[in-house]
């Protein structure tokens, strides 16, 4: 039988379908942990082993090193871990993906679980019609889960017949014969492959079946497993192409991990094939090539025999019918114990990596800052600092980096507060007073694009996969984005006002001078505050609370107090009628700051921190 294209695209499709099934399986798991998959993550990086351990379970988890591995860039990113913690999670994700392919190993072959599928998947539709979102999340899991074997299952019904296509099998031969060179041919084959499809799980599925064909021996297939290692760099590093130089580090040391790994691997390639193949008899479970040995054997003595084992499509007469099933049992063992074997394989050589590696997490630190410097940019050049225009795989840890940058956005425009107040205190007309105000302008216009960028941010992450808590986050966060905007503009409308005042050639008085300040002080207090709250809003305290109100009663309560005084010193003499005007209008600006800062406590109160204090005045 001819391999067509159509043979081709039904493979291609079958590949697409394992894909999809992880993919679905993965974002179920991330949807019903929601925000305690931050949690965790966050809490257990603090040094290089709890960091291992966290790598390796999340990847156990989700079952994808690289989103494992990208949610680590942004973790990074947010400066929850420092990028030495991030390595040991690299190093604990690249042990965590051994999980799959064992998974893969003892469902696959030792249960067919794809007779098991269409039931499960109507069971877990069931559950996606539950009120509760985290059943929901379940339930898309086991559809994911069915989704993931019904493609194992068809990429084995869709590979080539080599048997009945002898140019392919003359093909694969010419590079299998060929020594060390074959090795390293198939390592850039396994390399490559998975730079397409960004899944190593894929690869390793695909050289599964071609292995259990007894199609390569068990080095080559071990070769394209390791190519595969470095092949799923791929992804780590597409996303943090358009991040920060954080971002590109920690993907520079996942491919530098995986690289050094492959090096002493392939240096020692067959020294440690034997290993494996000594590990694996050992533990009971035989030689691993011994599989590609019989199944050599059937197709050279008995090619009936061989050609029915692979292909069911025609019926053959009784005798040859008693041979297969004769050969059935044998060849079902073998199978099962290669994939073991190419298990350990894989295995064996992430936890060999992991030993060496972990030891230098420093050096590789100060390796990944060499070859990758932090760009310095001048304080007044628009720049977010902990987001980019590529967002992770799993959506619930978007929210984490806009909570940083959120910080950093309200901390810099904190600083317009102060820049406010040196230009009341400026020479009006000089080139000092153009230049602050000008100064003030930039990071106005800076305040703008950065709330647009986050507010975008925050819309996209919204798109993706939320637990309902996290929608009602990204509502709270979009409209604290929006106060602190609120927060650049009154600072700018402080120097539109003295502007003014210049134009009217009006001047302050001292005591006019000494009352803007104090309104300042209380203003600035209040920001203080509000940043320190909107650092860590999950661990706000009710006295913290209890002190931001208080801040916004001081301000309202002097903003009175001076706009009754304002009318009787005009009165008095104390200063003119229209210097009064614009005084008044500075401390209007500065009381509406206070206004915009305490709307910021009021929504970090009821979405982030959820207490009951009635004081607010």
């Amino acid at each position: 039988m001819e391999y067509g294209i159509l043979d081709f695209l039904g493979l291609l499709g079958a590949v697409g379908l394992f894909l999809y099934g992880m993919k679905v399986m993965s974002e179920g798991l991330q949807k019903a942990a929601g925000d305690r998959l931050r949690n965790i993550l966050g809490a257990m990086t603090r040094n290089r082993f709890t960091g291992t351990l966290t790598g390796f379970g999340i990847t156990a988890l989700i079952q994808s090193s690289s989103a494992s591995i990208v949610m680590v860039v942004s973790f990074v990113n947010a400066g929850l871990v420092t990028l030495a913690q991030s390595m040991a999670v690299i190093f604990g994700a690249n042990v965590g993906t051994t999980f799959t392919a064992w998974m893969l190993t003892l469902f696959g072959f030792k249960v067919d679980i794809s007779a098991y599928a269409i039931p499960l998947m109507a069971f877990a539709v069931v559950m996606l019609f539950s009120h509760k979102s985290r059943t929901k999340s379940l339930g898309e899991f086991l559809i994911g889960f069915a989704l993931l074997f019904l493609g194992l299952d068809m990429i084995s019904n869709y590979v080539p017949d080599l048997q009945s296509n002898p140019a392919m099998f003359e093909a694969l031969q010419r590079y299998a014969d060929m020594g060390f060179r074959s090795v390293l041919i198939f390592f850039a084959v396994g390399c490559v492959v998975t730079m397409i499809i960004q899944s190593s799980a894929a690869t390793f599925a695909i050289t599964l079946i071609m292995f259990s064909r007894g199609w390569v021996d068990f080095n080559l297939a071990s070769a394209i497993v390791l190519g595969s290692a470095v092949g799923t760099t791929i992804t780590p590093i597409l996303a943090s192409l358009s991040g920060n130089v954080a971002a590109k580090r920690t993907a520079m040391g996942h491919l530098i991990f995986n690289l050094l790994g492959s090096i002493w691997c392939l240096a020692l390639f067959y020294q440690f094939t034997a290993l494996i193949m000594w590990i694996t008899q050992k533990i009971g479970t035989g030689d691993p090539n011994a599989l590609y040995t019989y199944i050599n054997h059937l197709r050279v003595e008995t090619p009936e025999v061989y050609n029915h084992l692979f292909d069911t499509s025609s019926n053959p007469d009784t005798q040859l019918q008693l041979s297969i099933e004769a050969a059935t049992p044998m060849l079902r063992s073998l199978q099962f114990k290669a994939s073991i074997g190419l298990c350990v394989f894989y295995t064996t050589y992430k936890l060999i990596n992991l030993s060496i590696m972990i030891w230098f997490t420093k050096l590789y630190v100060k390796v990944v800052e060499w070859l990758i410097p932090s760009k310095k940019k001048g304080d007044d050049e628009f720049q977010l600092k902990f987001i980019g225009g590529t967002l992770m795989q799993a959506s619930e840890l978007n929210i984490t980096q806009a909570e940083k940058e959120m910080f950093v956005y309200a901390e810099r425009v904190g600083r317009m507060i102060g820049m406010a107040r040196e230009l009341v205190h400026t020479k009006s007309g000089g080139d000092e007073f153009n230049k602050r105000y000008s100064r003030l302008e930039k990071y106005e216009e800076i305040s703008d694009r950065m709330e647009l960028e986050i507010a975008n941010y925050l819309n996209r992450t919204a798109e993706g996969r939320l637990s309902n808590a996290s929608k009602r986050r990204i509502v709270a966060m979009m409209g604290i984005d929006s106060e602190v905007e609120s927060i650049a503009d009154c600072c700018l409308g402080i120097g539109k006002i003295l502007l003014r005042k210049q134009q009217s050639n009006v001047h302050f008085n001292d005591e006019i001078y000494l009352n803007i300040d104090r309104m300042f002080d209380y203003v600035q207090t209040a920001m203080d505050s509000m940043l320190r709250l909107l650092e860590a809003p999950d661990s706000v305290t009710e006295n913290e609370l209890i002190v931001c109100y208080n801040n916004e009663r001081e301000i309202n309560n002097f903003r009175n107090t001076l706009r009754q005084s304002n009318v009787t010193n005009i009165n008095d003499h104390h200063y003119e009628y229209q210097s009064g005007i614009h005084y008044m209008d500075i401390i209007s600006t500065l009381e509406k700051t206070g206004d915009y800062i305490i709307n910021v406590v009021d929504t970090i109160k009821t979405e982030f921190k959820h207490v009951s204090i009635h004081n607010k005045g």
